[in-house]
């Protein structure tokens, strides 16, 4: 099958009509979206939106051949006008099945929203997964035949991140699943940082026009910008730049994640008590969190990715345990031991087979400590930090929520 994608924005459209955010004052060429809708081996079209002739004409292609239009969400607004030729558009029962005479096969799935998925069967086999704005598949079973492998998926990333988790968690995406995020909105800054944050999804933007083969993403030839999952990622940051949200990000479109809190609980302390509860609301509530300090365990075992909050508190835990606050323990063997122990983490960083994002805190931009021991903390943070990067694919520094790219 090959798709033509005639727009890969929101319903609304991007940039969004007199909307003065800097999202849409800066959605021009390339990053400018018109509502998603895609035309499939030009005979089905997914999403009838105002100008898909126009927009198919400047791709390319041709309506005239389209024998089926399937519309995925209720559209708001005037009645878009449907084009001459065009057969009426409507939505499919859930469950419903239809088969057109080109041979495809297109199978109707109930969101966990107003909506409905589209599952096509190309006459080649190909399978391709098409979901609304805003939806991710209900009663997803691991398992079932809506769980089976799909080739390519259409889905909102960026806004439904869960969609493609769950996905994942049952097998119908897989390593070999392309996926292409539609249905992009205002609230993701356009152009490089939208790339970078869907990669690190595994999912991928084109430009509107875009013809996408399905399953080339499989069978080659080599597909262009096919993002490249970092697999250990260490995420920097000072305090309230948005370091731990940006970590959480990476990995909130991928089932079974556990998050390791290095922080413990502090009993008694009622702000920490605060900051942890506002962590765990953030987080989906399919990740499992653990409490501990013990890294290099989990980093040699085979499991989920792994979410680690934060190294800078790993290292107060491991400085109580060497007793470096204490000039003498320092130099009687302190120094050394903590040396042994950053050893022996970054090595277990370097062989881990699993998926590592860690978060530590950039303190070496500060004020200079006015204690002695604030200022070997910090001295060992750098260390630290300088250590663990150097066993990742990739290294942010995140300032004013704002992520830049040191390596990868």
């Amino acid at each position: 099958m090959e798709l033509t994608l005639l727009g890969t924005g929101a319903p609304a459209g991007l940039p969004r009509p007199d909307c003065p955010c800097a999202a849409c004052a800066t959605a021009r060429g390339a990053d400018a979206r018109a509502a998603t809708a895609v035309l499939v081996d030009g005979a089905l079209l997914l999403d009838l939106t105002p100008g898909a002739a126009f927009a198919a004409a400047r791709a390319g292609r041709s309506l005239a051949g389209v024998r089926q239009v399937l519309l995925s969400h209720p559209h708001n607004g005037p009645p878009v006008e449907v084009p001459a030729g065009l057969p009426q558009p409507g939505r499919m029962p859930d469950g419903r099945e239809l088969a057109l005479l080109t041979g495809h096969r297109v199978r109707a799935l109930a969101m966990d929203a107003p909506g409905t998925g589209y599952a096509v069967t190309g006459p080649d086999g190909q399978r391709l997964l098409y979901l609304p704005p805003g939806c991710a598949p209900a009663g997803l079973a691991e398992g079932s035949a809506a769980a089976e492998p799909y080739h390519l998926v259409l889905l909102d990333v960026v806004g439904r991140p869960d969609a493609l988790a769950r996905l994942r968690a049952v097998g119908a995406a897989g390593p070999a699943t392309d996926v292409v995020a539609v249905h992009l909105d205002h609230d993701l800054p356009p152009g490089a940082e939208t790339r970078r944050r869907l990669a690190a999804a595994g999912a991928r933007a084109v430009p509107d026009g875009t013809a996408v083969v399905v399953g080339a993403y499989e069978d080659g030839p080599v597909v262009p910008d096919v993002p490249v999952v970092p697999r250990r990622t260490l995420v920097l940051g000072g305090a309230r730049s948005g370091k731990s949200v940006e970590a959480e990000r990476r990995l909130e479109a991928f089932p079974d994640v556990l998050y390791v809190a290095t922080g413990g609980t502090r009993n008694g302390d009622g702000e920490w008590a605060e900051r942890v509860a506002a962590h765990r609301e953030r987080r989906p509530g399919s990740w499992r969190t653990v409490e501990t300090c013990d890294l290099v365990p989990l980093l040699r075992e085979d499991g989920p990715p792994l979410l680690v909050d934060c190294l800078s508190l790993w290292l107060t835990d491991a400085m109580d345990a060497v007793g470096a606050w204490d000039d003498a323990e320092w130099a009687d063997g302190g120094e050394k031991a903590l040396r042994e122990r950053v050893r022996t983490l970054t090595e277990a960083v370097r062989g881990t087979r699993r998926v590592v994002v860690a978060v530590s805190n950039e303190v070496g931009s500060g004020i200079v400590p006015a204690t002695a021991s604030g200022r070997r903390y910090r001295d060992e943070l750098g260390r630290l930090n300088a250590a663990f990067a150097g066993e990742c694919e990739q290294v942010l520094m995140v300032v004013a929520g704002q992520a830049v790219v040191l390596r990868g």
